[in-house]
């Protein structure tokens, strides 16, 4: 056989005309409602069950409540002293609601996939009135979400979550007309309105309702069905980038590659620690069992040969007097498999000293109760085992069930009855005509094997001659969890033109393509006939590589993230390519980059959720290759915007390198809003953003941005030539090049920028503490005291000249060019008062305003709105002269600058910025957008 692991979206595997108004998490979830997961063909499990709950898998049983309940289905109070109780995934109903429920069980829900897709888990954390999507159990110790959409899990249950995550991008293998609903349920806001009833549909109590994760629609579960399958994005979708406009093909990359997710911020969520054997998790219902009643025992259940190896088990709990009956199918319920106890049987696993026994391990349980188990054998002493292994019983044919992999076809699966002789070409030969394809040869079709794990999606390709009773049994051996979570598919065989894009940053700047790709041959072992270099950013030290192998795109990522050149590590990341052409024509797209280290480090909550209220592929980590990856993915989309989630300096940062991309992109001038997270923000008040990100809904963030408008500012250009002076006047200048940066809102020289030194430095040591705003400006503040009473007489160590005419400058201590009416954390340093020699400012007039400060008493007279700068200069062009080593601080970055020179001009053409609209007085009664309504909240906030 030959196997590929797919972990990302494998799109073009599925089949069926999906359902109406599906009530479960899936995209497509609900066609063929009757078929039961796995592979196997034994009649549905017996038990109390009611018609509508039997085609969905519940198992159904009436519980007395001893504590307040709410019902899962309509979320309202069980009055009295009965409900109805899943034992399989604790959904709980009242009796009058049992006919109407539609989220299908736990172990059901695998089999209604339509697509399956992988998670991106990220690290654990304490999301508060958020419910398990397993077993539907309040999260109350720390549990993993999807970074991706609205799932949350304990990490006990991230094995048995269906791989139904949304599907971000095409993988090359199929397209699709048009995109439907993504419905998820549960952990809705208290305040959430169904779409069609308009009635409440969100519960802070219970796991209900349900909510499209594109659109943003919410419904309750039985409403859903009245509306249409077809989603239309919703409020945002002129920004997001539509699924069907982005390819990316990820055969042997993960989730997290594909989405540039760090790994930092994701743990391994994995079953159990291998090493203690006690921290298993309980089953299901079993939670609530008191292990210390004398008449229960516990046990320990492996669900196959790969779990006894992993040391993975579920514990159980059941009476003593249990039949052998019951205690299977306690242990098939605690793996989700829903099957019928009479094809399989428990055995005990054999002790370390037994291993070596052969006949040990097949002695199953013979049918009596947990006492009489326990005293069988010599003397009649010896205890029951504690763990067991489910083993299925081998039968002499079985059932399969066999999707087909392409969109368009008239049913969901076919179920094919394989023998000893079945092999994987006979069951070919044996689908197509019930597909409606047997005019097509059987050599152009292949049967595929597809692993719908939670959180890797992993296809292999079957051999033509492979026995599949044997491939079924051998599965059945290894795991019954994943034997349930496999399908088949039945898959056109056309060969698929492999090509990944990787883009390798960290490399030395200025370096010819030539010089690049030897670089990388040197560094990694880069293979001629496989990789060549699509693009190269000299000035920005970085190339795209085009890698026209699988194989080799993996090796070369792993490689690059582990290496360093010239002592600086590499950076790697995965890009999609926009299918441009394909785009709407009202589409413009929004690009956001987060920098997480800003100033409250709010930045990792709203990457989370921008990834889920937008595609994730337009989401990019400004420290996870900076903003250079995110303008080369837009580098051909006619139409974008741009979202900076950061301070000031990451707004210069993603400005400069703008600057530098302007002339590769087909939209040279996109417009840029900020969403302010650092700790002046001096840019973003005076575009109206705010003094700083408080935890604002990010759905009214980006509605704000679509509302925004455009104004112009202008940019300038600091040359830096740190030359000795006493070096230059003997001809032996300082071989270090000239350095060049952008400014946006000002630059300080002197007493400002050497409190900001200070202030950085600090933060570098210990970046922990600076997680406040009002801690950071406490610092400050702090910083500012030690230097009250600091004379440095700066007039007398610089010298300035404004359009080629000499400055005198007054006695100060710090001198400021500013480009925007906000210094220092919003205060007016130039003042309001009117001035004949000076026209009046504006940040897109081409002048830049220079203001003097006397010391640390002056700055803090300005920014209590006492005093304002002393006036000195207004102009274009500036040259200042350093006599000595000075501290310098452009937009919130400081550094030492050598003696020298500065030139300030201004840069063409002016950026396009987003200045948000003013807020309109909301009238009386109007309804809420449905995804105002509904839309993820920063998981650090929750509700």
């Amino acid at each position: 056989m030959a196997a590929a692991a797919e972990p990302g979206t494998l799109s073009w595997l599925g089949g069926g005309s999906p359902r109406r108004g599906s009530p479960s998490s899936s995209p497509d979830l609900g066609s063929r409602g009757r078929s039961r997961p796995g592979l196997g063909s034994g009649p549905e499990r017996a038990g109390a069950r009611t018609p509508g709950s039997a085609a969905l898998g519940h198992s159904f049983r009436k519980v007395t409540l001893t504590k307040p309940t709410f019902c899962h289905l309509c979320s309202d109070f069980i009055w009295g002293l009965a409900g109805f109780l899943c034992d399989v995934c604790n959904f709980m109903s009242h009796e009058k609601c049992l006919r109407q429920v539609k989220t299908p069980c736990t172990r059901m829900a695998p089999s209604l996939v339509h697509v399956p897709v992988a998670h991106c888990f990220g690290s654990r954390g304490l999301y508060k009135r958020k419910f398990c999507a397993v077993c539907r159990k309040g999260l109350e110790a720390p549990a993993l979400r999807c970074e991706v959409c609205e799932l949350h899990v304990h990490p006990d249950c991230v094995p048995f979550a269906c791989s139904d995550c949304r599907q971000c991008h095409q993988d090359g293998h199929r397209d699709y007309d048009t995109h439907h609903h993504h419905w998820r349920e549960g952990n809705l806001p208290s305040s959430a309105r169904c779409e069609v009833c308009r009635k409440a549909c969100g519960s802070s109590d219970v796991l209900a309702g349900l909510r499209c994760e594109w659109c943003g629609i919410q419904a309750h579960s039985v409403c859903c069905a009245t509306l249409a399958p077809e989603c239309t994005f919703g409020r945002l979708r002129t920004m997001i980038l539509p699924p069907a406009c982005v390819r990316l093909l990820s055969r042997n990359f993960s989730k997290m590659h594909c989405f540039r997710i760090s790994e930092s911020a994701a743990s391994e969520p994995g079953e159990v620690d291998d090493s203690v054997e006690g921290s298993a998790p309980t089953a299901g219902p079993a939670k609530d069992v008191l292990m210390s009643e004398s008449s229960k025992q516990t046990l320990k259940i492996f669900d196959g040969s790969d779990a006894v190896q992993r040391n993975h088990f579920r514990v159980i709990s059941v009476p003593r007097l249990a039949r052998s009956e019951e205690v299977l199918e306690v242990a098939l319920r605690a793996f989700y498999i829903m099957e019928d106890t009479r094809g399989f049987e428990l055995q005990p696993l054999p002790s370390p000293v037994q291993a070596g026994d052969p006949g040990s391990q097949g002695k199953a349980w013979s049918g009596g109760t947990l006492e009489e188990e326990g005293s069988r054998g010599p003397g009649s002493r010896e205890p029951t085992p504690e763990a067991w292994i489910i083993r299925a019983l081998p039968r002499p044919e079985e059932v399969l069930k066999v999707y087909p992999a392409w969109l368009k076809v008239g049913v969901a699966y076919v179920s094919i009855r394989v023998t000893p002789q079945s092999t994987a070409r006979s069951v070919v030969l044996e689908v197509l005509p019930l597909l409606g394809r047997q005019a097509e040869g059987p050599e152009s079709f292949q049967l595929v094997e597809v692993l719908m794990g939670s959180r890797q999606v992993q296809r292999t390709v079957l051999a033509e001659e492979e026995l599949l009773l044997n491939w079924l049994r051998d599965l059945q051996k290894t795991s019954l969890r994943q034997m349930s979570q496999t399908r088949l598919y039945v898959a056109e065989s056309r060969a698929v033109v492999p090509r990944s894009s990787l883009f390798i940053g960290g490399l030395p700047p200025g370096l010819s393509p030539q010089e690049y790709s030897s670089l990388l041959d040197e560094a990694v072992a880069t293979k001629a006939g496989l990789v060549s270099l699509s693009h190269v950013y000299s000035s920005q030290g970085a190339v795209v590589l085009d890698v026209a192998c699988f194989a080799e795109a993996e090796r070369l990522y792993m490689l690059v993230k582990d290496t360093a050149v010239h002592g600086r590590p590499l950076t790697a990341l995965v890009l999609p390519d926009v299918l441009h052409t394909k785009l709407p024509p009202d589409c413009c797209p929004l690009l956001v980059f987060v920098n997480p280290k800003s100033g409250g480090l709010k930045g990792r909550d709203l990457l989370c959720s921008f990834r889920k209220l937008l595609n994730p592929h337009q989401v990019f980590e400004l420290t996870n290759g900076g903003p250079l990856p995110g303008f080369h993915v837009f580098s051909q989309v006619p139409c974008f915007r741009v979202l900076v989630c950061g301070g000031d300096g990451t707004v210069g940062w993603v400005l400069a390198a703008l600057e530098e991309m302007r002339h590769r992109l087909v939209c040279p001038e996109p417009s840029v809003a900020i969403l302010p997270l650092g700790t002046g923000n001096d840019l973003g008040r005076v575009l109206r953003w705010g003094a700083g990100y408080s935890g604002e809904d990010p759905l009214s963030v980006l509605v704000s941005v679509d509302e925004a408008d455009s104004v112009l500012m202008d940019r300038w250009t600091i040359l830096l030539d740190g030359h000795e002076a006493s070096a230059a006047e003997n001809g032996l200048a300082d071989m270090e090049p000239p350095k060049i940066v952008q400014m946006s809102n000002y630059c300080g020289i002197g007493i400002d920028a050497e409190l900001s030194l200070d202030f950085h430095q600090a933060r570098e040591e210990e970046p922990g503490k600076f997680t406040s705003r009002f801690h950071n400006k406490g610092v400050y503040v702090r910083v500012g005291l030690q230097k009250i009473s600091h004379s440095r007489s700066l007039h007398k160590e610089i010298r300035l000249q404004v359009e080629q005419q000499e400055v005198e400058l007054p006695s100060i201590e710090g001198l400021i060019f500013i480009n925007i009416p906000s210094w220092g954390s919003g205060a007016d340093l130039w003042g309001s008062d009117s001035d004949s020699r000076f026209e009046k400012p504006r940040m897109d007039d081409g002048l830049l305003e220079v203001v003097g400060v006397t010391g640390v008493m002056h700055m803090g007279q300005v920014q209590g709105g006492l005093r304002s700068g002393i006036r000195i200069a207004q102009g274009s062009y500036f040259r200042i002269t350093l006599l000595k080593a000075t501290p310098v601080q452009v937009d919130g970055e400081p550094w030492v600058q050598a003696p020298g020179y500065m030139i300030i001009s201004a840069a063409s053409p002016k950026v396009h910025m987003l200045r948000k609209a003013k807020q309109k007085p909301k009238k009386a009664g109007t309804p809420k957008d449905a995804r105002t309504d509904g839309g993820p909240t920063p998981e650090g906030d929750p509700k």
